[in-house]
Protein backbone atom coordinates (compact mmCIF):
# COMPACT_ATOMS: atom_id res chain seq x y z
CA UNK A 1 0.00 0.00 0.00
CA UNK A 2 2.43 2.73 -0.85
CA UNK A 3 0.07 4.84 -2.59
CA UNK A 4 -2.16 5.00 0.18
CA UNK A 5 0.29 5.33 2.57
CA UNK A 6 0.95 8.38 0.63
CA UNK A 7 -2.13 9.57 0.83
CA UNK A 8 -2.93 9.47 4.18
CA UNK A 9 0.38 9.91 5.65
CA UNK A 10 0.66 14.30 6.45
CA UNK A 11 3.98 14.37 6.71
CA UNK A 12 3.63 17.69 5.78
CA UNK A 13 6.38 19.31 4.37
CA UNK A 14 7.52 22.47 2.45
CA UNK A 15 9.45 22.49 -0.95
CA UNK A 16 12.16 25.03 -0.78
CA UNK A 17 15.37 26.02 -2.55
CA UNK A 18 17.22 28.12 -0.64
CA UNK A 19 19.36 30.54 -2.07
CA UNK A 20 19.62 34.25 -0.38
CA UNK A 21 20.53 35.30 2.72
CA UNK A 22 20.10 39.12 4.05
CA UNK A 23 19.62 40.90 7.36
CA UNK A 24 16.73 40.42 8.94
CA UNK A 25 14.11 43.09 8.92
CA UNK A 26 10.66 44.48 10.85
CA UNK A 27 7.73 43.92 9.13
CA UNK A 28 4.33 45.27 10.92
CA UNK A 29 0.64 43.49 9.33
CA UNK A 30 -0.19 46.96 9.41
CA UNK A 31 2.66 47.73 6.91
CA UNK A 32 5.22 49.80 8.99
CA UNK A 33 8.55 48.73 8.64
CA UNK A 34 12.14 49.26 10.37
CA UNK A 35 15.54 47.81 10.72
CA UNK A 36 16.43 45.05 13.43
CA UNK A 37 19.11 42.95 14.39
CA UNK A 38 19.92 40.89 17.57
CA UNK A 39 23.01 39.48 18.66
CA UNK A 40 22.05 37.66 21.95
CA UNK A 41 22.46 34.58 23.01
CA UNK A 42 21.43 34.28 26.09
CA UNK A 43 17.55 32.67 25.66
CA UNK A 44 16.13 34.82 28.43
CA UNK A 45 16.97 38.25 26.66
CA UNK A 46 16.16 36.72 23.03
CA UNK A 47 13.95 38.81 21.02
CA UNK A 48 11.16 35.98 20.14
CA UNK A 49 10.31 33.32 21.58
CA UNK A 50 9.02 32.00 18.09
CA UNK A 51 10.66 31.95 14.70
CA UNK A 52 8.66 29.94 12.02
CA UNK A 53 11.25 28.92 9.62
CA UNK A 54 10.17 28.44 5.94
CA UNK A 55 6.87 30.76 6.48
CA UNK A 56 6.31 31.47 3.09
CA UNK A 57 6.04 28.01 2.11
CA UNK A 58 2.78 25.52 1.55
CA UNK A 59 1.86 24.78 4.85
CA UNK A 60 4.20 27.51 6.52
CA UNK A 61 1.74 30.16 5.46
CA UNK A 62 -0.95 28.31 7.94
CA UNK A 63 1.68 28.05 10.53
CA UNK A 64 2.02 31.68 10.16
CA UNK A 65 -1.97 32.28 10.79
CA UNK A 66 -2.50 29.52 13.63
CA UNK A 67 0.90 31.47 15.62
CA UNK A 68 -0.66 34.89 14.90
CA UNK A 69 -4.32 33.08 16.86
CA UNK A 70 -2.42 32.10 20.10
CA UNK A 71 -0.33 35.10 20.57
CA UNK A 72 -2.72 35.78 24.24
CA UNK A 73 -0.92 32.17 25.25
CA UNK A 74 2.21 32.95 25.31
CA UNK A 75 4.53 33.46 28.60
CA UNK A 76 3.27 36.34 30.71
CA UNK A 77 0.20 36.69 28.30
CA UNK A 78 1.80 37.55 25.46
CA UNK A 79 4.46 35.99 22.46
CA UNK A 80 6.90 37.54 20.92
CA UNK A 81 7.19 35.92 17.11
CA UNK A 82 9.17 36.21 13.73
CA UNK A 83 9.02 34.51 10.42
CA UNK A 84 11.71 33.56 8.38
CA UNK A 85 12.54 31.92 5.01
CA UNK A 86 14.64 33.09 1.77
CA UNK A 87 12.56 35.71 0.29
CA UNK A 88 11.20 38.94 1.79
CA UNK A 89 9.25 39.68 -1.27
CA UNK A 90 7.34 36.15 -0.21
CA UNK A 91 7.31 36.97 3.43
CA UNK A 92 5.86 39.80 2.76
CA UNK A 93 2.91 38.69 0.90
CA UNK A 94 2.33 35.87 3.75
CA UNK A 95 2.12 39.03 6.28
CA UNK A 96 -0.07 40.68 3.69
CA UNK A 97 -2.61 38.06 3.44
CA UNK A 98 -2.61 37.63 7.03
CA UNK A 99 -3.14 41.26 7.66
CA UNK A 100 -6.74 40.91 6.03
CA UNK A 101 -7.95 38.80 8.58
CA UNK A 102 -8.00 41.69 11.74
CA UNK A 103 -8.03 38.38 14.49
CA UNK A 104 -4.29 37.91 12.94
CA UNK A 105 -3.70 42.06 13.59
CA UNK A 106 0.42 41.76 15.43
CA UNK A 107 3.57 43.47 14.75
CA UNK A 108 5.85 40.23 13.31
CA UNK A 109 9.41 40.40 12.68
CA UNK A 110 11.06 39.34 9.36
CA UNK A 111 14.06 37.48 9.25
CA UNK A 112 15.73 36.47 6.35
CA UNK A 113 17.43 32.67 6.47
CA UNK A 114 19.26 30.60 4.21
CA UNK A 115 19.62 26.31 4.54
CA UNK A 116 22.89 26.72 2.17
CA UNK A 117 23.84 29.83 4.32
CA UNK A 118 24.66 27.95 7.66
CA UNK A 119 25.62 32.12 8.88
CA UNK A 120 22.08 33.05 8.23
CA UNK A 121 21.11 30.11 10.01
CA UNK A 122 23.22 30.83 12.79
CA UNK A 123 21.78 34.49 13.10
CA UNK A 124 18.53 33.05 13.64
CA UNK A 125 18.66 30.61 15.47
CA UNK A 126 20.69 33.51 18.32
CA UNK A 127 17.40 35.22 17.96
CA UNK A 128 14.75 32.98 19.12
CA UNK A 129 13.92 30.75 22.04
CA UNK A 130 11.74 27.79 19.76
CA UNK A 131 12.65 27.60 15.68
CA UNK A 132 9.78 25.72 14.09
CA UNK A 133 10.80 24.59 11.14
CA UNK A 134 9.02 24.16 7.98
CA UNK A 135 11.38 23.71 5.41
CA UNK A 136 11.36 20.29 3.86
CA UNK A 137 11.77 17.73 1.94
CA UNK A 138 13.85 17.82 5.43
CA UNK A 139 16.01 14.55 4.31
CA UNK A 140 17.34 17.41 2.01
CA UNK A 141 16.67 20.77 3.85
CA UNK A 142 16.72 19.75 7.92
CA UNK A 143 19.80 18.77 9.21
CA UNK A 144 21.51 22.67 8.73
CA UNK A 145 18.84 23.68 10.64
CA UNK A 146 18.97 21.32 13.15
CA UNK A 147 22.98 21.92 13.86
CA UNK A 148 22.30 25.83 14.43
CA UNK A 149 19.79 25.38 16.69
CA UNK A 150 22.14 22.99 18.56
CA UNK A 151 25.08 24.76 18.25
CA UNK A 152 23.10 27.88 19.39
CA UNK A 153 20.61 27.53 22.33
CA UNK A 154 17.40 27.57 20.37
CA UNK A 155 14.97 24.38 20.34
CA UNK A 156 13.99 23.31 17.70
CA UNK A 157 10.16 21.65 16.40
CA UNK A 158 9.52 20.16 13.05
CA UNK A 159 6.50 18.28 11.58
CA UNK A 160 8.70 15.66 9.88
CA UNK A 161 7.06 11.93 9.01
CA UNK A 162 10.46 10.87 7.56
CA UNK A 163 11.56 8.40 10.23
CA UNK A 164 15.09 8.15 8.63
CA UNK A 165 15.83 12.08 8.97
CA UNK A 166 13.97 11.91 12.63
CA UNK A 167 15.90 8.39 13.63
CA UNK A 168 19.07 9.85 12.70
CA UNK A 169 18.90 13.48 13.95
CA UNK A 170 18.63 11.64 17.32
CA UNK A 171 21.44 9.31 16.69
CA UNK A 172 24.09 12.18 15.96
CA UNK A 173 22.63 15.77 17.73
CA UNK A 174 20.67 13.97 20.56
CA UNK A 175 24.36 13.99 23.14
CA UNK A 176 25.21 17.85 22.30
CA UNK A 177 21.56 18.82 22.21
CA UNK A 178 21.39 17.40 25.69
CA UNK A 179 24.85 19.16 26.99
CA UNK A 180 23.64 22.44 25.41
CA UNK A 181 19.96 22.07 27.05
CA UNK A 182 18.23 21.93 23.51
CA UNK A 183 14.69 20.39 23.01
CA UNK A 184 15.30 19.01 19.38
CA UNK A 185 11.53 17.81 18.88
CA UNK A 186 10.61 16.12 15.42
CA UNK A 187 7.21 14.75 13.98
CA UNK A 188 5.12 18.07 15.34
CA UNK A 189 2.58 17.56 12.94
CA UNK A 190 -0.54 15.20 12.02
CA UNK A 191 2.44 12.89 11.66
CA UNK A 192 2.57 11.84 14.38
CA UNK A 193 1.25 13.79 17.40
CA UNK A 194 -1.83 12.43 17.01
CA UNK A 195 -0.81 9.01 17.21
CA UNK A 196 2.02 9.65 19.67
CA UNK A 197 -0.47 11.77 22.31
CA UNK A 198 -3.15 9.01 21.25
CA UNK A 199 -1.30 6.18 22.45
CA UNK A 200 -0.66 8.15 26.14
CA UNK A 201 -4.24 9.30 25.98
CA UNK A 202 -5.21 5.53 25.75
CA UNK A 203 -2.80 4.04 28.22
CA UNK A 204 -3.30 6.95 30.49
CA UNK A 205 -7.29 6.20 30.81
CA UNK A 206 -6.51 2.22 31.16
CA UNK A 207 -7.40 0.76 34.73
CA UNK A 208 -4.09 -1.64 34.65
CA UNK A 209 -1.78 -2.55 32.72
CA UNK A 210 -1.75 -1.71 28.87
CA UNK A 211 0.12 -4.16 26.84
CA UNK A 212 -0.76 -3.31 23.02
CA UNK A 213 -2.55 -0.43 21.17
CA UNK A 214 -3.97 -0.95 17.26
CA UNK A 215 -4.77 2.38 16.07
CA UNK A 216 -7.00 3.07 12.74
CA UNK A 217 -6.60 5.97 10.62
CA UNK A 218 -9.69 7.34 8.40
CA UNK A 219 -9.65 10.67 6.26
CA UNK A 220 -13.30 12.16 5.42
CA UNK A 221 -13.34 14.67 2.66
CA UNK A 222 -16.14 16.92 1.47
CA UNK A 223 -17.99 17.01 -2.41
CA UNK A 224 -14.68 17.97 -3.66
CA UNK A 225 -12.94 15.57 -2.44
CA UNK A 226 -9.57 15.64 -0.81
CA UNK A 227 -6.01 16.55 -1.78
CA UNK A 228 -2.27 17.18 -0.39
CA UNK A 229 0.57 19.80 -2.10
CA UNK A 230 3.06 17.52 -3.15
CA UNK A 231 6.20 18.20 -0.80
CA UNK A 232 4.61 15.35 0.97
CA UNK A 233 4.88 13.02 -2.05
CA UNK A 234 8.42 13.53 -2.63
CA UNK A 235 9.18 12.62 1.26
CA UNK A 236 7.26 9.60 -0.18
CA UNK A 237 9.18 8.91 -2.68
CA UNK A 238 12.35 9.69 -1.18
CA UNK A 239 11.64 7.42 1.72
CA UNK A 240 10.85 4.62 -0.60
CA UNK A 241 13.41 4.78 -2.33
CA UNK A 242 16.06 4.46 0.33
CA UNK A 243 14.75 2.01 2.34
CA UNK A 244 17.34 0.30 2.59
CA UNK A 245 19.63 3.31 4.47
CA UNK A 246 16.84 3.44 7.14
CA UNK A 247 17.29 0.01 7.86
CA UNK A 248 21.47 0.61 8.27
CA UNK A 249 20.86 3.46 10.63
CA UNK A 250 18.77 1.62 12.82
CA UNK A 251 21.39 -1.22 13.24
CA UNK A 252 23.88 1.84 14.54
CA UNK A 253 21.57 2.87 16.80
CA UNK A 254 22.02 -0.06 18.94
CA UNK A 255 18.75 0.45 20.80
CA UNK A 256 18.70 -2.58 23.79
CA UNK A 257 14.95 -4.68 22.64
CA UNK A 258 11.84 -3.83 25.41
CA UNK A 259 10.32 -6.45 27.22
CA UNK A 260 6.93 -7.60 25.34
CA UNK A 261 4.80 -6.99 28.36
CA UNK A 262 1.78 -9.66 28.04
CA UNK A 263 0.59 -11.23 24.66
CA UNK A 264 2.75 -10.26 21.65
CA UNK A 265 0.59 -7.85 19.07
CA UNK A 266 -0.96 -9.86 16.39
CA UNK A 267 0.39 -9.23 12.33
CA UNK A 268 -1.92 -7.74 9.95
CA UNK A 269 -1.90 -8.74 6.51
CA UNK A 270 -0.31 -6.30 3.77
CA UNK A 271 -4.22 -5.61 3.04
CA UNK A 272 -6.87 -6.82 5.52
CA UNK A 273 -10.57 -6.08 6.11
CA UNK A 274 -11.11 -4.51 9.57
CA UNK A 275 -13.94 -5.56 11.69
CA UNK A 276 -12.92 -2.21 13.75
CA UNK A 277 -13.73 0.24 11.34
CA UNK A 278 -15.82 -1.58 8.58
CA UNK A 279 -13.69 -1.26 5.38
CA UNK A 280 -10.40 -2.36 3.72
CA UNK A 281 -6.91 -1.64 5.36
CA UNK A 282 -3.54 -1.37 5.18
CA UNK A 283 -0.38 -0.79 7.52
CA UNK A 284 0.33 2.84 7.75
CA UNK A 285 3.30 3.52 6.30
CA UNK A 286 4.25 7.16 7.64
CA UNK A 287 6.09 8.20 10.82
CA UNK A 288 3.89 7.04 13.52
CA UNK A 289 5.34 3.28 13.97
CA UNK A 290 8.40 5.01 14.52
CA UNK A 291 7.94 7.33 16.70
CA UNK A 292 5.50 5.22 18.75
CA UNK A 293 8.01 2.90 19.75
CA UNK A 294 11.04 5.26 20.28
CA UNK A 295 8.46 7.26 22.50
CA UNK A 296 7.87 3.52 24.58
CA UNK A 297 11.40 3.28 24.62
CA UNK A 298 12.25 6.43 25.97
CA UNK A 299 9.83 6.17 28.93
CA UNK A 300 10.61 2.85 29.46
CA UNK A 301 14.10 3.71 30.11
CA UNK A 302 13.73 6.70 31.69
CA UNK A 303 10.97 6.22 34.28
CA UNK A 304 10.60 2.15 33.85
CA UNK A 305 7.07 2.16 32.32
CA UNK A 306 5.44 -0.49 30.86
CA UNK A 307 6.05 -0.35 27.51
CA UNK A 308 2.98 -0.56 24.93
CA UNK A 309 3.60 -2.57 21.87
CA UNK A 310 1.85 -0.35 18.95
CA UNK A 311 0.46 -1.44 15.37
CA UNK A 312 -0.64 1.69 12.81
CA UNK A 313 -3.00 0.98 10.42
CA UNK A 314 -5.45 3.11 7.87
CA UNK A 315 -8.77 3.14 6.47
CA UNK A 316 -8.46 2.87 2.33
CA UNK A 317 -12.33 1.92 1.98
CA UNK A 318 -14.46 -0.61 -0.18
CA UNK A 319 -13.79 -2.57 -2.82
CA UNK A 320 -13.41 0.38 -5.81
CA UNK A 321 -11.42 2.11 -3.61
CA UNK A 322 -8.98 -1.13 -2.92
CA UNK A 323 -8.81 -1.47 -6.92
CA UNK A 324 -7.69 1.42 -7.40
CA UNK A 325 -5.22 1.43 -4.46
CA UNK A 326 -3.80 -1.70 -5.64
CA UNK A 327 -2.95 -0.62 -9.09
CA UNK A 328 -1.40 3.08 -8.60
CA UNK A 329 0.26 1.26 -5.71
CA UNK A 330 2.04 -1.38 -8.20
CA UNK A 331 2.60 1.62 -10.45
CA UNK A 332 4.12 3.42 -7.37
CA UNK A 333 6.28 0.84 -5.87
CA UNK A 334 7.75 -0.46 -9.71
CA UNK A 335 8.68 3.42 -10.97
CA UNK A 336 9.93 4.53 -7.50
CA UNK A 337 12.79 1.79 -7.94
CA UNK A 338 14.16 3.77 -10.68
CA UNK A 339 16.19 7.27 -11.40
CA UNK A 340 13.76 8.11 -14.28
CA UNK A 341 10.38 6.50 -12.80
CA UNK A 342 11.35 8.71 -9.42
CA UNK A 343 11.74 11.71 -11.71
CA UNK A 344 8.33 11.37 -13.98
CA UNK A 345 6.42 11.08 -10.31
CA UNK A 346 7.84 13.97 -9.16
CA UNK A 347 7.39 16.04 -12.14
CA UNK A 348 4.10 14.24 -12.47
CA UNK A 349 2.31 13.93 -8.82
CA UNK A 350 -1.56 14.79 -9.77
CA UNK A 351 -1.07 12.04 -12.65
CA UNK A 352 0.20 9.32 -10.48
CA UNK A 353 -2.19 9.90 -7.98
CA UNK A 354 -4.97 10.50 -9.41
CA UNK A 355 -5.69 13.94 -8.53
CA UNK A 356 -4.51 12.96 -4.66
CA UNK A 357 -1.37 14.94 -4.38
CA UNK A 358 -0.38 18.40 -6.74
CA UNK A 359 1.75 21.45 -6.83
CA UNK A 360 -1.56 24.05 -5.99
CA UNK A 361 -2.12 21.80 -2.83
CA UNK A 362 -5.82 22.01 -1.97
CA UNK A 363 -8.38 24.52 -2.12
CA UNK A 364 -9.81 26.36 1.29
CA UNK A 365 -13.07 24.54 0.68
CA UNK A 366 -11.29 21.04 0.81
CA UNK A 367 -9.60 21.82 3.72
CA UNK A 368 -12.96 23.08 5.50
CA UNK A 369 -14.64 19.68 4.32
CA UNK A 370 -11.57 17.34 5.60
CA UNK A 371 -11.37 15.81 8.98
CA UNK A 372 -9.20 12.68 10.56
CA UNK A 373 -10.34 10.47 12.72
CA UNK A 374 -7.51 7.80 14.81
CA UNK A 375 -9.60 4.70 16.51
CA UNK A 376 -7.24 3.21 19.00
CA UNK A 377 -8.10 -0.26 20.36
CA UNK A 378 -5.83 -1.08 23.34
CA UNK A 379 -5.95 -4.44 25.23
CA UNK A 380 -4.65 -5.12 28.53
CA UNK A 381 -4.85 -6.93 32.18
CA UNK A 382 -6.59 -5.26 35.11
CA UNK A 383 -5.47 -4.09 38.38
CA UNK A 384 -3.90 -6.88 40.09
CA UNK A 385 -3.85 -9.08 37.53
CA UNK A 386 -0.35 -10.14 36.14
CA UNK A 387 0.53 -9.40 32.61
CA UNK A 388 2.92 -12.46 32.61
CA UNK A 389 -0.51 -14.94 33.06
CA UNK A 390 -2.91 -15.75 31.07
CA UNK A 391 -4.68 -13.23 28.15
CA UNK A 392 -5.31 -9.91 28.30
CA UNK A 393 -8.66 -9.47 30.23
CA UNK A 394 -9.60 -5.80 29.50
CA UNK A 395 -9.72 -3.18 26.66
CA UNK A 396 -10.66 -0.27 25.70
CA UNK A 397 -11.07 2.58 22.68
CA UNK A 398 -10.24 6.29 22.36
CA UNK A 399 -10.53 8.27 19.61
CA UNK A 400 -8.76 11.02 18.49
CA UNK A 401 -10.57 13.37 16.08
CA UNK A 402 -9.80 16.56 14.27
CA UNK A 403 -9.65 19.01 11.63
CA UNK A 404 -8.07 18.97 8.02
CA UNK A 405 -4.75 16.66 8.99
CA UNK A 406 -2.07 18.47 6.90
CA UNK A 407 -3.17 21.98 6.70
CA UNK A 408 -5.22 23.23 9.72
CA UNK A 409 -4.60 20.07 12.36
CA UNK A 410 -0.61 20.43 11.95
CA UNK A 411 -0.60 24.08 11.85
CA UNK A 412 -2.75 23.30 15.31
CA UNK A 413 -0.44 20.31 16.57
CA UNK A 414 2.89 22.49 16.66
CA UNK A 415 2.00 25.61 17.14
CA UNK A 416 0.64 24.08 20.49
CA UNK A 417 3.60 21.94 20.85
CA UNK A 418 5.54 25.29 21.13
CA UNK A 419 3.08 26.77 23.41
CA UNK A 420 3.87 24.02 25.98
CA UNK A 421 7.34 24.12 25.77
CA UNK A 422 7.25 27.67 26.41
CA UNK A 423 4.74 27.77 29.77
CA UNK A 424 5.53 24.35 31.06
CA UNK A 425 9.20 23.52 30.92
CA UNK A 426 9.35 21.87 34.03
CA UNK A 427 6.79 18.95 32.79
CA UNK A 428 9.71 18.12 29.82
CA UNK A 429 12.50 15.50 30.04
CA UNK A 430 15.09 16.84 32.69
CA UNK A 431 17.69 17.32 30.24
CA UNK A 432 17.69 18.30 26.43
CA UNK A 433 18.22 15.83 23.50
CA UNK A 434 16.10 14.83 20.50
CA UNK A 435 12.96 13.48 21.43
CA UNK A 436 9.51 12.17 19.86
CA UNK A 437 6.00 14.52 21.09
CA UNK A 438 5.39 11.53 23.50
CA UNK A 439 8.42 11.56 25.19
CA UNK A 440 8.57 15.65 25.50
CA UNK A 441 5.19 16.41 26.46
CA UNK A 442 4.12 13.36 27.91
CA UNK A 443 4.03 15.12 31.49
CA UNK A 444 2.82 17.97 30.11
CA UNK A 445 -1.01 19.61 29.42
CA UNK A 446 -0.57 19.36 25.67
CA UNK A 447 -3.50 16.98 25.05
CA UNK A 448 -5.63 19.37 27.32
CA UNK A 449 -4.11 22.66 25.24
CA UNK A 450 -5.22 20.45 21.69
CA UNK A 451 -9.03 19.94 23.06
CA UNK A 452 -8.96 23.38 23.25
CA UNK A 453 -8.06 24.19 19.51
CA UNK A 454 -10.12 21.81 17.92
CA UNK A 455 -8.99 18.10 18.29
CA UNK A 456 -11.12 15.92 20.46
CA UNK A 457 -9.23 13.34 22.45
CA UNK A 458 -12.37 11.08 23.89
CA UNK A 459 -12.54 7.59 25.24
CA UNK A 460 -15.35 5.77 23.60
CA UNK A 461 -15.22 2.70 25.89
CA UNK A 462 -13.79 2.21 29.25
CA UNK A 463 -11.96 -0.79 29.97
CA UNK A 464 -13.97 -3.50 30.19
CA UNK A 465 -13.08 -7.71 31.04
Amino acid sequence: GPWTAAVVCSSVVVGAHPTLSVPSVKFSLSGKTSSFMATTTNAASRPYDIIVFGASGFTGQFVVEEVARTVADGPKGTLKWAIAGRSRQRLEKVLEQSAAKPELMSEVEIILADVCEMDSLVTMCKQGVIVLNCVGPYRFYGEPVVKACVENGAHYMDICGEPQFLEGMQLKYHSQAADNGVYVIGSCGFDSIPADMGVLFTRDHFKGTLTTVESFLTIRTGPEGGCIHDGTWQSAIYGFADSDKLRALRKKTGYKSMPVVGEKIKRRSTLFFSKEIEQYAVPFMGADHSVVKRTQHFLHTEYQESPVQYGAHVGVGGISSLVKLLFAGILFWFMVKFAFGRKMLIKFPEFFSFGVFSKVGPSRKQMDDSSFCFTFFGEGYTEGQDPTQGKPNARIRTQVKGPDAGYVATPIAMVQAAITLLNEPKSLPKTGGVYTPGAAFAKTTLVDRLNKRGFQFSVMTSPQA
